[in-house]
């Protein structure tokens, strides 16, 4: 031991505790390269000979086999770090300055924490005290090498790997679908059944168009998809195949994936951990892709298909895109939905929904830029006429080709229910050579092997009944598959051509079908409103229609009662009241203008409205009388006028719902009041004929 490093120990270094730490960068440096574990460990010889006590030795050794690039994750480091900021350590010990640290903020601020609480450091080499210039320059010299043999190292690994993925030789872990053959090569699953499962996702996605449709049509054929273990359990060895269930994740996982168009990538994304330790990775865009090789092996798409799925989901996406002309079709009863495009501003007009007459009904505005800059809006439309027009179009264009379609659509209905016989079919077999696999591990074992047996058996049980449940599944399947082809679904595929129209309006077909067929004839419509509605559509292949529509009328038109509802109203105020005549239209199948059952207070307001004079003017009109001026004239009281109108002495009509008559003038014929004291006590006052409901009297 050299002179100068026993100057430097002083005897308030030997007072305190000397650490001794223990790092290697890998689990298989730990298991190989053992010597430098033991010269590590040796280390404490030289605290002996420097004159620490055995006890006063403390070895951290938590960090074997975790990188020295940071401390985080390194406990044993941290608790280094604790110890010697607290001023309980003398002299700290590694067998080179990368066991200790390889990043100069770690390096440099354990220096710092050690020069002032003045604390030695012990390599290899020598004895530093930090507090010292010249060792401090020493010690971070050092530092700097050791980081820079690392970046050296993470180099030369890196320039290997870009090297190899370059030229698409580069062995990584492959997705589903895919193995490595002996020689190297990539090439598809040798399993029959988990190469249809992933070539039934693409083909669900062409057919529905969205992956959450793909993930549905996927659960209501009672498919499964395969997956590779990765983590190892007691249960499952890594790589073991299991079947799940599509979830979407998968699914968008899937479609997003270049390897299976036969592409060969690397760098797609890209790691960066923040300051708490935790590792985020986002998706690069293409171009900063580090390597894309296509054509590299053989895939379940082609390039051009896998391309056309990337431009749909992006199509798809929820989110509004300025640069973005669509949008994908959704819930709602807008036809035109994400298509539209303002005939004044060129912007993509948005759609808001109101309710009208107790049915839905979309209206397209152009609002964007009216919001931001707080002016009015450039147009606004209602869109169950535009939608009815467009749909009118569509179903001409498709009336000549009917015939063709309908062959089409039959045989892609037998199509798809073939391709997912097959798969079912397959998952059955798999399920049976399950359970045969796990009857011959049952007969393979001695028969003094109980326990053996036991579990053996049970998990013979448990695949027999997985067996079953598959079988159970594909023949239920079946049957109904078989009866959507022979039952209503072909009758309807077949006469699709002479009923396309209906098919088209029938309330069963969801919207979003509707715009899907929309979307794969129509590129885009544009609005313009002026003296008319003009509607430019533009379909696929680059051919154009223009369709005009009378201005759309104002709420208040919309509204507004019709006129034979008013001139039914005011011909039957002659005879009825208002409850009266709303019963009447009702059982007509009359409506208000917005379209609510009539009732009596619905009358009324019309009539205000119209300006319609009432029953009980009109009959005042005609010169009937009121209760009392009756009564006046007849001198009599107003209750005996009741008495005898209700006897049918008096005519009288009813003038309103409540209950108040008016009555006839009264003739010469008109009863007496107190005749019977004129005539003598048996004569009895002449009764009149009695009165009808019309106020009319009835024949003797």
């Amino acid at each position: 031991m050299s002179t100068d490093a026993h100057l430097k120990i002083r005897p308030s270094h030997l007072q305190r505790i000397a650490y001794l730490y223990v790092r290697q960068s890998s689990l298989r440096q730990v298991l190989e390269n053992s010597e430098s574990t033991k010269r590590q460990y040796d280390l404490r010889g030289r605290a002996v000979a420097l004159g620490w006590q055995v006890e006063r030795i403390v070895v951290i050794d938590d960090d074997l086999g975790k990188s020295g690039s940071s401390s985080l994750g390194r406990d044993g480091f941290q608790r280094l770090v604790a110890e010697v900021g607290l001023g309980r350590a003398g002299i700290v010990m590694g067998l080179e300055v990368s066991r200790l640290a390889r990043n100069s903020t770690d390096w440099h601020r354990l220096l710092e924490i050690c020069a002032v609480t003045d604390t030695l450091i012990l390599d290899e080499d020598g004895v530093y005290d930090p507090a010292h210039f010249n060792d401090r320059l020493l010690l971070g010299l050092k530092g700097t090498m050791s980081e820079a043999e690392l970046h050296v190292l993470r180099a030369r690994l890196r320039g290997g790997i870009l090297n190899k993925a370059r030229r698409g030789e580069l062995e990584m872990r492959l997705p589903i679908g895919f193995v490595y053959t002996p020689e190297g090569r990539v090439a598809l699953d040798p399993d029959v059944q988990v190469r249809e499962a992933i070539r039934a996702v693409f083909r669900l996605y062409r057919e529905t168009g969205a992956a959450i449709a793909t993930v549905k049509a996927f659960r209501q054929r009672g498919l499964l998809f395969p997956r590779r273990v990765t983590a190892p359990s007691k249960y499952r060895p890594p790589g073991e195949l299991v079947w799940r269930e599509l979830d979407h994740d998968r699914a968008l996982w899937l479609l997003h994936h270049p390897r299976y168009a036969g592409a060969f990538c690397f760098g797609r994304t890209r790691q960066r951990r923040l300051p708490d330790g935790r590792a985020v990775f986002a998706t690069l865009p293409r171009d900063q892709w580090t390597v894309l090789l296509r054509d590299a092996h053989a895939g379940y798409v082609t390039w051009e298909e896998f391309e056309e799925n990337q431009r749909r989901l992006a199509d798809s996406k929820q989110a509004f895109a300025p640069d973005r002309p669509r949008s994908p079709p959704r819930e709602g009863p807008a036809l035109l939905q994400g298509l539209v495009l303002c005939g004044r501003c060129g912007r993509r007009m948005t759609i808001r929904y109101d309710i009208h007459r107790g049915r839905v009904v979309p209206i397209y505005t152009c609002q964007r830029e009216g919001i931001r800059r707080a002016e009015p809006f450039c147009q606004r439309l209602p869109g169950a006429a535009i939608d009815a027009a467009v749909a009118g179009s569509l179903a001409a264009r498709i009336s000549p080709r009917s015939l063709e379609l309908t062959i089409a659509v039959r045989k892609e209905v037998e199509a798809r229910i073939g391709d997912a016989d097959d798969l079912r079919a397959r998952q059955v077999e798999r399920a049976r050579h399950d359970a045969d696999l796990a009857r011959r591990r049952v007969m393979q074992v001695h028969p003094d092997n109980r326990l053996v047996i036991d579990a053996l058996e049970a998990h013979w049980n448990e695949k027999l009944r997985d067996l079953g449940d598959a079988q159970d599944a594909y023949e239920r399947h079946k049957a109904e598959d078989q009866r959507r082809l022979d039952g209503p679904e072909r009758a309807a595929i077949l006469s699709l051509a002479t009923t396309f129209p209906k098919v088209w309006s029938d309330p069963a077909i969801p919207d979003r079908e509707k715009k899907r067929i929309v979307r794969l004839l129509v590129e885009d419509v544009t609005l313009l409103r002026n003296e008319q509605v003009i509607i430019h559509v533009r379909f696929r292949g680059g051919t154009t229609e223009s369709l005009t529509l009378p201005p759309p009328r104002p709420a208040w038109a919309l509204r507004k009662t019709s006129k034979r509802l008013v001139a039914e109203i005011d011909r039957l105020i002659d005879d009825h009241t208002d409850s009266e005549i709303a019963a009447i239209l009702d059982a007509g199948g009359f409506h208000s203008g917005e379209g609510l059952k009539l009732h009596r207070l619905a009358i009324r307001r019309i009539r205000l409205a119209y300006q319609l004079r009432g029953r009980r003017e009109r009959l005042l009109a005609r010169g009937l009388l009121t209760l009392r001026e009756v009564a006046d004239k007849l001198g009599l009281h107003t209750t005996t006028v009741k008495v005898w109108r209700q006897k049918g002495y008096i005519r009288a009509h009813v003038c309103d719902d409540r209950g108040e008559y008016l009555y006839e003038i009264p003739g010469t014929d008109a009863p007496k009041k107190f005749v019977w004291k004129e005539r003598g006590p048996n004569a009895l006052i002449r009764e009149p004929a009695p009165v009808g409901s019309d106020g009319r009297q009835c024949a003797t």
